[in-house]
């Protein structure tokens, strides 16, 4: 049975719901932007025997119209050999939509997100059941001072690109598509989030620290020992944001470099204004070398065409045009010859 809802007010109600038990559970959620990166930060040591780890994610609140922070946190599993699937956020039909995690045999698909702490993207490396009990791999499993006997150290290769991003898709998104076996995992039986995990989403929820508006993608608490506990022992702040945060004026920064030029052009009417500054130094060299050659009027009257902006200038050329015209000027030239004879 696979369901897939869009409104977004239902969800909690929907994580309830005995309905949701079995089969493959899409609780899309919709939103224009995506996601910020995934805060850095440590685990912290767990509570006792039979625990799984459930990674932090961002989710999105319509009443609040900004993502959150869900603390990455430690839940008993509801029942013996069951895995969680994180969910993840995914880019489809022109906006990015939240695939609910679930509870299940094997872990499927959850985007190739590497949330870390054995979720590299592809499967669970931080444990496995055998005989009715879990076996952490203490690699990626930080068990701590905790009395927990069954245990193993495995490395961990991870073969996608290690970076913070959070959701499949889109621009920058992780590009990644699911296996045979995480398609084969997504038709099992499958169990929704906890009530102990429905409680810690509803808590960071109210939490105006855990919004990413707030805390700029680095949530003060990130991670807990114990759903629902957000304060005292066992609660982790994040070491940094996984990415700058996103300036939201950007495309308009972008548009008001590009159009420079078209407020200039609008000024160069006024005096005072910016395109007067800008070319102080071009109109600088134009009058002087035009005041120098006065006897001889071509040259500047050449010159003043190679300049464009000084087209104020170009009148005052025009009217000494006619003066050069008159033919008495060249019978001139000869008297001045005589004188000339004289000096020498």
């Amino acid at each position: 049975m696979q369901l897939k809802f869009w409104s977004r007010a239902l969800v909690p109600l929907l994580l309830l719901s005995p309905l949701l038990a079995f089969g493959q559970i899409s609780l899309s959620i919709s939103v224009g932007v995506p996601p910020p990166a995934l805060p850095v930060y440590e685990q912290p040591e767990i509570p006792g025997d039979g625990y799984i780890w459930t990674p932090g994610y961002w989710a999105w609140g319509d009443d609040i119209q900004d993502y959150y922070w869900v603390p990455g946190t430690w839940i008993l599993a509801p029942q013996p050999g069951f895995l969680w699937t994180p969910g993840y956020w995914g880019w489809s039909g022109g906006a990015y939509l939240f695939n609910a995690g679930y509870w299940g045999p094997h872990v499927g698909f959850y985007g190739g997100v590497n949330y870390g702490f054995g979720y590299g993207g592809s499967g669970y490396e931080g444990g496995y059941w055998q005989g009715g009990h879990l076996f952490y791999n203490t690699t990626v499993t930080n068990v701590g001072s905790t009395h927990i006997t069954n245990v193993y150290n495995k490395t961990v290769i991870n073969n996608t690109t290690i970076n913070n991003v959070s959701y499949n898709g889109g621009t920058g998104g992780v590009r990644a598509t699911a296996t045979p076996a995480e398609e084969a995992a997504a038709h099992e039986q499958h169990l929704p989030p906890v009530a102990a995990q429905v409680k810690h989403v509803q808590e960071a929820r109210a939490n105006p620290e855990l919004r990413a508006s707030n805390n700029k993608g680095k949530p003060p608490i990130a991670a807990t020992a114990r759903p629902g506990v957000f304060s005292g022992p066992g609660v982790v702040k994040a070491k940094e944001a996984g990415a700058p945060a996103r300036e939201s004026h950007a495309p308009a920064a972008e548009h008001a470099a590009a159009h420079p030029a078209a407020p200039v052009e609008h000024r160069a009417a006024e005096p005072p204004s910016h395109p007067a500054a800008a070319r102080p130094e071009a109109r600088a060299e134009t009058p002087h070398p035009a005041e120098t050659p006065h006897p001889a009027p071509p040259h500047p009257a050449a010159e003043h065409p190679a300049a464009p902006h000084p087209v104020e200038h170009a009148p005052a050329p025009r009217p000494a045009a006619p003066p050069k015209a008159p033919p008495p000027k060249p019978a001139e030239h000869p008297a001045p010859r005589e004188d000339d004879h004289e000096h020498h």
